[in-house]
């Protein structure tokens, strides 16, 4: 079951991040709850997180909000997603975890994040099997984000390669 408890600091960190970086305020949607595989979005960054919280993060989005976000951040006009548009939306990604790891941290839980991982191509499915996971749309003025969050407590004594929510493309 995905932990709820996790969501918070990935909101707050993608809406701190977003305002920082593209001037945007962030408005949350509405709140979903899946067991099935997902369907990526044209662009789908997926970060996985070990230690007490263990898991994987993915933040889905359309190419042209991918474009938009991109093209703010390094105040250059990006009309198509090459290869330092695919960087600059994975790093944004990367960034956002980062800072909610931090605010986890804060929280008396510990992770470490791996490097991202970008899926190119919606209709894609990304399965965390057995794993729920917690939707969350955000609403930037540049489109939306759609974070989710298959997170949860690790274990008391889970230690090594236990350490992981199985995932599969």
């Amino acid at each position: 079951m995905a932990n709820v408890k996790f969501m918070n600091p990935f909101v707050e960190a993608a809406s701190e991040v977003l305002k920082a970086e593209v001037g945007s305020e962030v408005r949350r949607g509405t709140l979903s709850l899946q067991k099935s595989a997902m369907t990526t979005d044209d662009i789908t960054v997926l970060i996985s997180l070990v230690g007490q919280v263990q898991g994987v993060v993915l933040y889905g989005m359309s190419i042209e909000t991918g474009l938009a976000l991109v093209s703010r951040i390094t105040e250059q006009e990006f009309s198509e997603f090459d290869n330092l548009a695919q960087s600059g939306v994975a790093e944004l990604g990367n960034v956002i975890t980062g800072r909610a790891t931090i605010k986890l941290s804060e929280s008396g839980y510990s992770s470490n994040i791996s490097p991202p991982t970008l899926v190119q191509g919606s209709g894609m499915q990304i399965s965390t099997l057995d794993f729920s996971r917690i939707m969350v749309p955000l609403i930037t003025d540049y489109g939306e984000i759609m974070v989710h969050l298959a997170l949860r407590e690790t274990p008391p004594g889970v230690i090594g390669d236990r350490n992981f929510v199985p995932i599969s493309i």
